[in-house]
Order: C-alpha cells, then sequence, then structure tokens
C-alpha cells in the first residue's frame, strides 16, 4: 500500500505531463521511500528500470542491457549486453525518439563508482541526443553526500540539466500515523518516536496491538531486521563503520561538546569535524545551537535521527538481556519505564512540525524556528526554552520582533499556570517591551482549568496530543 507522498508524487506527475525532456534528481537517506515513490509514479507508464549495482563497469553494463531488453522483449530470457554505455544509451535514444519513456537509474552513486564518466556521458546526452525527444530521465540515489556534491553542485557536469529535485525526507509525525490509523495518538507518537518517520522501519517494526509486544519481536530480537540495522547502514554508507559507531554511542551517552567529542575518541580536532560532518550529511547527528545568541562556545552535538538515538538508548545496555531472549522479562524496568523521557526530544520535534503544519494559522509569519538556552542572572542559573521562533515586526516601523515562545511536556500530567509564568520569565532574557510574544504550550497529558480558563483571554494557545493528531 502506497501512503503520502502526495506532494512529490504530484510534482513527477506535472512535469511528465510537459512535452519536452525532463530530467529529475530523487535523493533522500537509504529506506525512506524513494524506490516506493517512483514504483508509484511508473505505473502503467513505458519505463526502462535500471538499479545499478555496487560492482564493476561490466557487471552494471549487464544489468543495465537487461533492463532495456526488458522493455523491448517483456518477459524474454536471452538478453544481448551492450558493447559500451554508449551503445546502450544510443538504443535509449532511439527508443526514446518514439515513445514517451521513463529512464530510471536507480542508485545512481553506484554506476558512478563503477564508471566516472557517467554524469560527462549523460550531460552530453541530455544536451544534445535527449532533448528533444520523449524522455523522462529519474536518477536516484540514497548517498545524500554524493548527490548533492557530484550531481546537483556547481561542480558536476550535470550542472543545470535537471528540471527538478526531489530531497525525500522522512515523514513528519502526522503522515507516519497514517500507517496505523488504529493505533491510539500516544502510541502512534511511540511509533514515531522509534521509527523517525521512516516508512520502512515502521513496516518493519509491523505494530498489530501493543507497541510494547512489536519491539519485543521486531526489534529487541537480535535475528530481527530492525535489531541489525544500524550496523548495516553504518556499514553501506561508511568506510569505518566501528569508528563511527563509537561516536554515535558516544554522543548518545551524553557526550555533546566537540572538544569533548575528540578527547573520548582520541582523535585530532581536524578529524574530529570530518567525521562529525560526515555524520550530519547521513542525518544521524546534528549541530544545535540556540536560536538567539549564537556563539561557538555553546554549540553542542546530538543524534538526530529518532531510530538511531531509539536503538543506542536502548540497545547497548541491554544487550546481554537481548542476546539471551530474556528482553521480555527486563522490558517494564528497563525500557517502559523510560519511554516517557526517551520521547521528551522528539515530542520536541513533533511540535515544531505541528507548527509548521499550521503556519497560516499561527499569530505570525515565522522566519526561523529552534530552541534556546543560556545563563539567567536572577536565578543564577542555565536555563532553556523548548522552542523559540521568530518572525517579522508587526509593521515596518515596529521597533519590536515577534517571538513564540514554546513549551512541550510529554508526561501524564495536566500543565499548570505555572509553566506559563517560567517561560514568560524565561523569555524575558532575549525580549524587550516593544517586541511581541506568543506562547504555544504542548502537552500529553492537558493541562489544569486554571490554565485553560486564561487561554481564551490572552496569549497562550494549548495544544494537547489528540489535538497535534486532528
Amino acid at each position: 500500500m502506497f501512503l503520502c507522498r502526495e506532494k512529490e508524487l504530484n510534482t513527477l506527475e506535472k512535469r511528465y505531463a510537459g512535452n519536452s525532456c525532463e530530467c529529475v534528481v530523487i535523493y533522500g537517506r537509504r529506506r525512506v521511500g524513494k524506490t516506493a515513490l517512483i514504483n508509484e509514479f511508473i505505473k502503467n507508464k513505458r519505463t526502462i528500470y535500471f538499479s545499478a549495482l555496487r560492482a564493476s563497469a561490466e557487471d552494471n553494463l549487464e544489468s543495465l542491457s537487461k533492463s532495456i531488453q526488458e522493455y523491448l522483449y517483456p518477459g524474454s530470457i536471452a538478453a544481448p549486453v551492450y558493447h559500451s554505455f554508449e551503445e546502450a544509451f544510443s538504443e535509449i535514444t532511439r527508443i526514446a525518439k518514439n515513445n514517451k519513456v521513463v529512464f530510471v537509474i536507480d542508485e545512481l552513486p553506484y554506476l558512478c563508482e563503477s564508471d566516472d564518466s557517467i554524469p560527462s556521458r549523460l550531460q552530453h546526452l541530455l544536451d544534445h541526443d535527449w532533448e528533444c525527444s520523449g524522455l523522462f530521465l529519474i536518477l536516484c540515489g540514497s548517498s545524500m553526500s554524493f548527490m548533492e556534491k557530484e550531481i546537483l553542485s556547481e561542480q558536476s557536469p550535470l550542472f543545470g540539466r535537471r528540471t527538478a529535485q526531489i530531497k525525500l525526507e522522512p515523514l513528519d509525525y502526522f503522515d507516519a500515523a497514517k500507517f496505523h490509523p488504529e493505533c491510539s495518538v500516544e502510541d502512534n507518537a511511540l511509533i514515531y518516536g522509534i521509527t523517525g518517520g521512516v516508512p520502512h522501519y515502521i513496516n518493519k517494526l509491523n505494530v498489530h496491538g501493543l507497541v510494547k509486544d512489536a519491539l519485543l519481536e521486531n526489534f529487541f530480537d537480535s535475528a530481527s531486521y530492525l535489531f541489525e540495522e544500524p550496523e548495516n547502514l553504518l556499514r553501506q554508507e561508511l568506510r569505518e563503520p566501528a569508528f563511527y559507531n563509537s561516536m554515535i554511542a558516544a554522543i548518545a551517552g551524553g557526550t555533546s561538546k566537540f572538544s569533548d567529542i575528540a578527547s573520548k575518541l582520541h582523535i585530532p580536532t581536524a578529524n574530529c569535524s570530518k567525521y562529525l560532518n560526515t555524520l550530519m550529511e547521513l542525518g544521524i547527528v546534528e549541530k544545535v545551537e540556540p536560536i538567539i545568541g549564537k556563539t561557538k562556545n555553546k554549540v553542542y552535538y546530538r543524534i538526530k535521527d529518532h531510530f538511531f538515538r531509539f536503538w543506542y538508548r536502548f540497545v547497548p545496555g541491554n544487550m546481554m538481556a537481548i542476546s539471551s531472549g530474556n528482553m521480555d522479562k527486563i522490558y517494564d524496568q528497563a525500557v517502559g519505564g523510560y519511554l516517557h523521557d526517551f520521547m521528551g526530544q522528539t515530542f520536541e520535534y513533533m511540535s515544531r512540525e505541528y507548527l509548521l503544519r499550521h503556519f497560516a494559522e499561527l499569530p505570525f509569519p515565522l522566519q526561523n524556528i529552534g530552541e534556546w538556552w543560556g545563563s539567567d542572572p536572577k536565578l543564577k542559573k542555565e536555563i532553556q526554552l523548548d522552542i523559540v521562533a521568530t518572525g517579522v515586526k508587526a509593521h515596518a516601523n515596529a521597533s519590536g520582533m515577534n517571538y513564540l515562545i514554546g513549551s512541550c511536556k510529554f508526561k501524564n500530567e495536566e500543565i499548570s499556570l505555572d509553566e506559563l509564568e517560567l517561560i514568560r520569565n524565561y523569555a524575558g532574557n532575549f525580549t524587550t517591551a516593544n517586541d511581541s510574544c506568543h506562547y504555544y504550550i504542548f502537552s500529553k497529558g492537558g493541562f489544569t482549568k486554571g490554565l485553560k480558563d486564561l487561554e481564551k483571554s490572552s496569549d497562550v494557545k494549548l495544544v494537547t496530543l489528540e489535538d497535534m493528531y486532528r
């Protein structure tokens, strides 16, 4: 069943409806649903689908030859191999001159690894042989750094040839819930926190009933797909998977400052920067700094990928129980009792996604959104705000700024007036009397009557977990 991705599918259909040659680049992290999107798009369309191999140029040429022959003679067993990529591409040129055809090159980075002339060959074909044809070329890849640097950048031979590009991101919490409409909002939030909105992981978690049962069967089992996934992903993407595993584990364990990470792993800072940049390119780690008052000293690193964060939070410390098949005996005290704490960071992401999803309903257009922390001179301690968003001034000549201040609580208890007072006081560390502040409080457990009564006549908006899924 194909779910979500309506915007991306609509983009492809609009481009296909035209009469000119198209070159669409589709990229994104592994398992995010690129192939599923392409397969949905090419239904009932003439298509040559070639998925490149992590193999030699000769092996890839043979595979491409089979894809072309399958298009020409569906179901045929024998497929002659073209003598060169040039000859194979010439056959596609001949086909595209007579018919409108989709030509998919999936896992393009693998093909380019086997023959680094491929981008230049494609550039020449797009400029000459394919320019006036009915070809709809899709270039797809999972290596985001390769696709951005070698295909989309100004240094690439293909720069300026693409007619559209789609960077496929994981689903947000709202769309991820469409896979399990029968689940409660809390369970869907947990599923999102575990899988990070990656469709493949949602399917592999395979929730039918309790999330706990799905985790024990499909995650906390050494033979399960999801248990092996982080290691497999690092092996596929990186040359030093063991070292990167150590770096991720260090960050997941609370080592967040750049110098501390380098020191813990006993590596020079230059190397540390390179490794961190690679993990950020993969979307596993992110660099965080306060949205206001940015300084080098306030930068820290954390696990961005929800799936990786869940795995490193609950697997390494419970490896003995998992390996021995005893995870079910300790699940409640080793995992269940910590899920609300784990979901804290996830709930902050969800709350920001809610604001972006309801962008038109906000009190002002947002220009930037993030979080803030700093030192409070009155309280003489470090304080933090979960969400701080900035926006344009209310009027062209206004001296003040628009701020949206948010608090996110994934707890069972109701949130009271004290929380509103707290974030108002915290915001006073960077706002002035001329600024306009709007407050949003997100709560899994709801709100007290006093706070709900105040919402009717003040600058605070209260959002429950149920509201977020409406």
